[in-house]
Formats: structure tokens, C-alpha cells, sequence
């Protein structure tokens, strides 16, 4: 694969075993070898490095389309002290500068190689030794490249559509963790079939008895994967199955009035509705206390719905990611879950059913006792208070973006954004080609027949 996308996989590997072996370069005598991962406790240690496949310390997945959505906005003084491919990102210039290097780009395509790795080493291993150990380490690397690699087709690739999808540009699909494999971009069809192809793969080798790790993947998160990307191309009838066969296996709630309202950072990496834990990159205005969140979507939040007073410190700053570090959280839960079986009631013209979700979702949100359950006179009122609730829920998770970007296809829930930024009035119509980011030039730079996608 080109150099560019792989840019840092070997450097990586070579870190992280140091620090897996707990070498300390002053006080260890030299080693005439640099161990080669070749077994299945090799495989899980590269698959356990939560900086890496799970996006935390200085890693993570694609935090540039926080700042293209409309969960945040920033002030004048905010907006010109950040950085400029987070201020050209922001307005949605039409060529943005991302320099050398790009986190979006960078970190998941490390996932991906560590995922290629895994692969290969497992692929040699003879076959009497192939367990349900290897089973499940397999299917763990088929679901972390399917992971990272819909995280980059809802950032640099344009939204799905059937009529069209078989000749869009999707992202490179690299198979090998050969850096010098030639890279070429695939298909937007060819990049879902991939990551669809390595889902149901894993849904068949995960074990379904093994002990939930909040950072491992599971069959739960198989599901509610699978669910988030059929939900993302439109197919509501795979996305309600899907979300309902993750809500058999995972479905508790918390009871928000159980949650410390003292705390800075009040839900917990390990709380019951974690699915898998995923970051999202820290960067510039989509950390923590460095942007504001939208006044009206702020404003929504009545009386007694503690997400008020959970997701939000100091006036409007959002406090609510589901980790008590601070990082953003951007991986799977039950609430998401939970809507997105709503949604697709709703849109199956299953009011009820649709109703009965939403509602069991708000109640565990209210103030005991004081939730009204809300009603709706058809399955179009219905649509339209689920996916209010959704934005209100699931506000700095990384999936607002990809949500405008499917419901755009729809003249009735099609959005134009709009900022005012130093006395400048920037837009962003439904149709606008801008809503796919476009790839960094370094990569272009190492890949010259690689197409740059239309803005």
C-alpha cells in the first residue's frame, strides 16, 4: 500500500512493543532482536492497544466532522486562534490545507494495518491451531478494519446512493499491511460491500459466551455496527433488524437520576448502555471546553430532562461524553441503538412500536416521575420527534455528520447550515458537494492517479 497511508504502522509496532515488554531504553541492555508478532497472545496484545484501535492517549477516529456539523459553533476569538485546517474545515472551504499530516486520515488507517497485521499472522498459523481463540481474534480484526474503515467512508467519501454508488469514489481498502502495495481508491459500493463483507464475518466468529470487555468487540457491537452503517445508506428495514438483534443481547438503560451531577465528567467509560468504546481525536475545537454547543439544540432541553444538567458545565460547555476522562466518546451504545430501532418503526409506519422506544429511552433520561410519555398522531410526527430526541441524545458522538448527510437525501428533513464568523456569512446547501471532506494532499502527492473528490 502507498506510503502515506501507512505512514506510521511500522513505527507503531515497533513502539508498541517496546512498551508491551516494558523496555526502558536508559536501564536495558541492548536486544540483538526486535521480537516479530507471531502467536495468538502476540495478536491480542496488538489488538488490545486502545490508543490505537479504540482511538485513546493521542490517537482516535475523524473529529473534523464535529466541526463541520451543527452540535458546536464557535466565536470570533475561538474560531481565529484554532488551527487552519480547523478553521477551513469550519466554513466548509472549498480546498482545505491539512498538511502534512492528518489525524482523520492518519489514525484509522493504523487501526486498519494493525487489523491487516493480526490477519496475516493469523493466516499462518496451520490450521490444528486454529480455535475459537483464533476465531475470536479473527473476527476482532475484521470488525476494528470494518470500524475504521466506516469512519472514513462517512468523511471522505460521498454519502451512499444506490444509483450512483458503483462508480463514486470510495476510500482505499488496503488488504495487507505491505506498505508497498499500490493504493487506488475504491468504489463507494466496493467500500461498503468491504466493510458489510467484514461484519458478517465477525458475526460469526466472535464468541458469543466469551467475558464483555468494553474495548473488544463483541456480537452486541457486530450488531450495532452493522446496524449504524445500513442506517447511514438508507436501508431502514436491515438497520431496525440489526439494532433489534444488538438490543437482544444488550439493552439496559441508565437511570440518569442515578448519575453524580457533581462530577465534571459524569458517565463512565465501563456504564451499562457501553457497547464499545470508541474516541473520536481531540483536536482543536472538538476537545472539551473549546467550543459552544448550538443555542437552540441547548435551548430544547426542558425542565426536568437531566441531560441538561449532565451534558453541560459552565453555561453551554458539553461535558456528557460517555467517559470519565474526557475523551470523546464516539463508539456504540444502547441509546443510539435504542433510536435507531424508533426510527426505523417510524419510518415501517409502526407508530407505536416507534413511540413505545422513544419513550422508554426519555424516561430513563427524566427527573423520576416526571416524564409525560410523549404521543404522536402519525408515523411522520412520529419521525419527527425520534430524530429530534436522536440530535438531543447522541450530540458530540461523531454521528451527526453522517445523519445530516443521509437525511439530506429527503426534501423533508434537508438542512442548510449556516455560520457568521468575523462579520462573514458561510453556507452549506444540501446538495453541496462539500459535505464530502476532501483527501489530504500528502496522499495524493504519494498516489498521483488517486482521483480528489469534486467540491
Amino acid at each position: 500500500m502507498c506510503r502515506a497511508i501507512y505512514t506510521y504502522s511500522f513505527l507503531f509496532l515497533f513502539l508498541f512493543w517496546c512498551s508491551c515488554n516494558k523496555i526502558t531504553f536508559l536501564n536495558t541492555k541492548p536486544n540483538t532482536s526486535l521480537h516479530v508478532p507471531s502467536t495468538p497472545q502476540d495478536c491480542q496484545a496488538l489488538l488490545d492497544d486502545d490508543w490505537v484501535m479504540n482511538g485513546y492517549g493521542n490517537s482516535g477516529y475523524p473529529y473534523l466532522p464535529e466541526l463541520s456539523g451543527d452540535d458546536l459553533y464557535l466565536e470570533d476569538a475561538d474560531y481565529n486562534k484554532s488551527a487552519l485546517v480547523d478553521q477551513e474545515t469550519y466554513i466548509w472551504r472549498q480546498q482545505i490545507d491539512m498538511g502534512d499530516a492528518l489525524s482523520d486520515w492518519d489514525l484509522p488507517y493504523k487501526a486498519v494495518a494493525t487489523s491487516n497485521t493480526v490477519l496475516a499472522i493469523l493466516g499462518k498459523i496451520p490450521s490444528s491451531y486454529q480455535t475459537a481463540t483464533w476465531n475470536g481474534l479473527k473476527g476482532s480484526a475484521l470488525f476494528y478494519r470494518a470500524y475504521a474503515f466506516f469512519e472514513l467512508a462517512r468523511v471522505f467519501a460521498p454519502v451512499y446512493d444506490s444509483t450512483t454508488a458503483g462508480t463514486d469514489s470510495g476510500i482505499p481498502l488496503p488488504q495487507s499491511a505491505d506498505i508497498n502495495q499500490k493504493a487506488s481508491r475504491a468504489t463507494v459500493q466496493q467500500t461498503y460491500d468491504q466493510i458489510l463483507g467484514d461484519l458478517r464475518q465477525a458475526e460469526g466468529l466472535l464468541p458469543k459466551d466469551s467475558v464483555w470487555l468494553p474495548t473488544r468487540p463483541s456480537p452486541a457491537a457486530v450488531y450495532a455496527l452493522l446496524s449504524r452503517v445500513f442506517l447511514s445508506v438508507g436501508n431502514y428495514v436491515l438497520a431496525g433488524r440489526y439494532a433489534d438483534s444488538c438490543l437482544q443481547l444488550k439493552h439496559e438503560l441508565m437511570l440518569y437520576d442515578t448519575v453524580s451531577k457533581t462530577k465534571i465528567f459524569p458517565f463512565y467509560r465501563t456504564n451499562p448502555e457501553m457497547i464499545f468504546c470508541a474516541a473520536y481525536f481531540p483536536g482543536g475545537p472538538a476537545a472539551p471546553f473549546r467550543s459552544h454547543t448550538d443555542s437552540n439544540l441547548f435551548r430544547s432541553y426542558e425542565q426536568n430532562d437531566l441531560r441538561k444538567q449532565l451534558f453541560f458545565k459552565y453555561g453551554d460547555y458539553f461535558v456528557g461524553s460517555y467517559d470519565q476522562d474526557g475523551y470523546r466518546f464516539g463508539g456504540l451504545a444502547v441509546d443510539e441503538v435504542l433510536l435507531t430501532r424508533s426510527e426505523c418503526y417510524a419510518r415501517a409506519g409502526n407508530t407505536a412500536a416507534a413511540m413505545a422506544d422513544l419513550n422508554h429511552l426519555l424516561e430513563t433520561r427524566w427527573a423520576a416521575g416526571t416524564f409525560i410519555p410523549y404521543t404522536a398522531v402519525d408515523a411522520g410526527d412520529a419521525l419527527r420527534q425520534i430524530l429530534m430526541e436522536r440530535r438531543k441524545q447522541l450530540l458530540f458522538r461523531g454521528t451527526r455528520w453522517a445523519d445530516l448527510r443521509r437525511l439530506n437525501k429527503d426534501s423533508r428533513t434537508a438542512v442548510t447550515l449556516s455560520r457568521t464568523i468575523n462579520g462573514a456569512v458561510y453556507t452549506l446547501s444540501p446538495k453541496d458537494p462539500r459535505w464530502t471532506l476532501p483527501l489530504p494532499g500528502y496522499i495524493l502527492k504519494f498516489n498521483p492517479d488517486m482521483p480528489q473528490n469534486i467540491r
